[in-house]
C-alpha cells in the first residue's frame, strides 16, 4: 500500500485506521522532535527524502506548494471531519486505485469522489 507521513495536525486516529488498512504512514511526532514545528516547505521537502506522500488537513498551503513544485511522492489533502472512519475510508478510496502517487495532488472530501490532479 501506500508509504504516506502525517502532518503535525493530522488525526492520530485517521492514521491508525489507515494502518489498520496496511498502509504505511509515518507520522511528524514519530520521525522526531527535529521535524514539529516547522514549516511546510520542510515537511513536504521530509516526506520527499523519504519517497512518502504527504498527508494533511492543511490544504491551502500544500495546494499552492504543489503547484510550486510537482517533483513529490504525493500530497493528500484531507479536509477535517467528525466522522473519523468515514475520513480514513474515504482516503483509503482514493489512494488505493491508483498505480502511483509521484506528483499527484489529490483532494478528499467528505462526500463525492476524490480530486486528482
Amino acid at each position: 500500500m501506500a508509504r504516506l507521513y502525517a502532518d503535525e495536525q493530522f488525526p492520530r486516529v485517521v492514521v491508525e485506521l489507515l494502518r489498520s488498512m496496511s498502509h504505511n504512514i509515518l507520522t511528524v511526532q514519530e520521525a522526531g522532535k527535529d521535524n514539529q514545528k516547522i514549516p511546510d516547505e520542510e515537511v513536504l521537502a521530509f516526506a520527499v527524502s523519504k519517497n512518502r506522500a504527504v498527508l494533511t488537513l492543511n490544504r491551502r498551503h500544500f495546494i499552492r506548494l504543489h503547484s510550486l513544485q510537482h517533483d513529490h511522492a504525493g500530497i493528500i489533502v484531507c479536509r477535517a471531519e467528525e466522522d473519523l472512519a468515514r475520513m480514513a475510508a474515504n482516503i483509503n478510496e482514493a489512494i488505493s486505485s491508483l498505480e502511483t502517487l509521484t506528483g499527484q495532488l489529490i483532494r478528499v472530501y467528505r462526500s463525492g469522489p476524490p480530486s486528482i490532479s
